[in-house]
């Protein structure tokens, strides 16, 4: 796995974390940029769960209290996690409802883009969403999948949520909208994934488990939801099926060059 150089700040005996004030400091910012950017950008189901959680614009949001509005909305929790966890316990959590959460926030340094998915990232990009029932449903069963398939099968499955939970795009009468966390949480990605510069394809979940991607660049293609319940009634479909077609069939070549070489 890979190594990261940050590390999750532990709770209390009470659960109570306590952040630097400087860690604080790096929240309001991020906070304060992405809401302006994803005015008018993101979808409304992720809006309404931002109005929800009230996130605290000043500090960083204790995971208690972020648990009070998942538990009362769709009975989700969230789950404190060091900064990188294996696949079998990612599945693990999503498969009991809880969502990992890193409780470490990036540095100034880093404030556009890091590799690791800290506090800012998994809180306010995934947790509105995790608010509404269609979303929430989709990644329970998501989890559950994961977690009773093999290795190779797996592989397929993190291609899925990368291109619908992380990067996904709805249609909307306003136009397309972002619900994926990982452009939610970015400004670059933001403005890049509804710019003309990506592109755009209608989603098709065996198409999506076939699209290799790089995690370290803006992306170049996203796939577009014709609406949010499309997660729900996928979830009931035979996605291990459709794993076993896009297996099958093959990946597609990939739309970016090859990372380059670490020297």
């Amino acid at each position: 796995m890979t190594q990261t150089r940050y590390v999750a700040r532990e709770p209390d005996s009470t659960g109570f974390i306590d952040y630097p004030d400087a860690e604080h400091a790096v929240w309001t910012t991020l906070i304060a940029r992405q809401l302006e950017v994803i005015e008018g950008r993101a979808c409304q189901q992720y809006l309404d769960g931002i109005e929800q959680l009230k996130l605290p614009h000043e500090r960083i949001p204790q995971l208690g209290e972020i648990n009070r509005v998942l538990d009362a909305t769709t009975g989700w929790q969230v789950a404190r996690v060091p900064a990188l966890i294996p696949f079998q316990t990612f599945f693990q959590l999503l498969a009991n409802k809880r969502f990992p959460v890193a409780t470490f926030i990036r540095s100034r340094e880093e404030l556009d883009y890091l590799q690791e998915p800290d506090i800012f990232h998994e809180v306010f990009g995934h947790c509105p969403l995790l608010t509404n029932p269609w979303f929430a449903e989709f990644t329970h069963i998501y989890g559950k999948l994961g977690l009773a398939a093999n290795k190779e099968q797996r592989v397929y499955l993190a291609r899925l949520y990368w291109m619908t939970i992380e990067f996904g795009l709805l249609d909307t009468p306003q136009g397309k909208k972002i619900y994926g966390g990982g452009i939610l949480s970015s400004p670059k990605e933001t403005l890049h994934s509804l710019s003309s510069t990506p592109e755009h394809q209608a989603f098709d979940p065996i198409e999506a488990m076939r699209t290799p991607y790089r995690i370290d660049i803006l992306q170049p293609l996203y796939f577009v939801l014709p609406n949010l319940k499309r997660l729900f009634d996928l979830a009931h479909e035979d996605i291990m099926g459709m794993v076993v077609k896009a297996t099958a069939l093959g990946l597609h070549a990939p739309k970016f060059p090859p990372k380059p070489k670490a020297a």
